[in-house]
């Protein structure tokens, strides 16, 4: 078995589409017409896939790590080289919620920052976690 995809409902999805694709390297994989004019968008970056649905309700951006709600997502993450570089990259088009935050306490050079994507989602940006 493998990991497929993530979904995500998004207000704006040329924002969403050039945040994933210019921070994180994403690109468009597959259009899918659904009718009315609207469309569903996969994104790729190697074995992973998010799947961006249009919707006029996505208004449950979290202020620190992700909701703590039964049935949402708190967060999804990725993994860097350097997290200091990349958040020099984000410039302001991103929102950071929390940290960077050092866990040297668990693994050495761990450090981690959240931020919101354009639809406020919280995506977990990390370098140094391994098991």
């Amino acid at each position: 078995m493998e990991f497929s995809h993530v979904a995500l409902n998004c207000k704006d999805l040329p924002a969403t589409i050039e945040f994933y694709s210019t921070h994180f390297g994403f690109k468009v994989s597959r259009r899918l017409p659904i009718g009315e004019g609207k469309e569903i968008i996969f994104l790729y970056n190697g074995s992973v896939y998010l799947e961006l649905f249009p919707t006029d309700d996505a208004n449950y951006a979290s202020t620190t790590d992700g909701p703590n709600t039964t049935g949402i997502i708190r967060h999804f993450a990725f993994k860097v080289e350097n997290v200091d570089n990349f958040i020099n990259t984000l410039a302001d088009k991103s929102i950071i919620t929390l940290g960077p935050l050092d866990f040297d306490a668990f693994i050495s050079g761990w450090r981690t920052v959240w931020l919101h994507d354009p639809n406020g989602h919280i995506v977990e940006v990390s370098q140094g976690y391994h098991d």
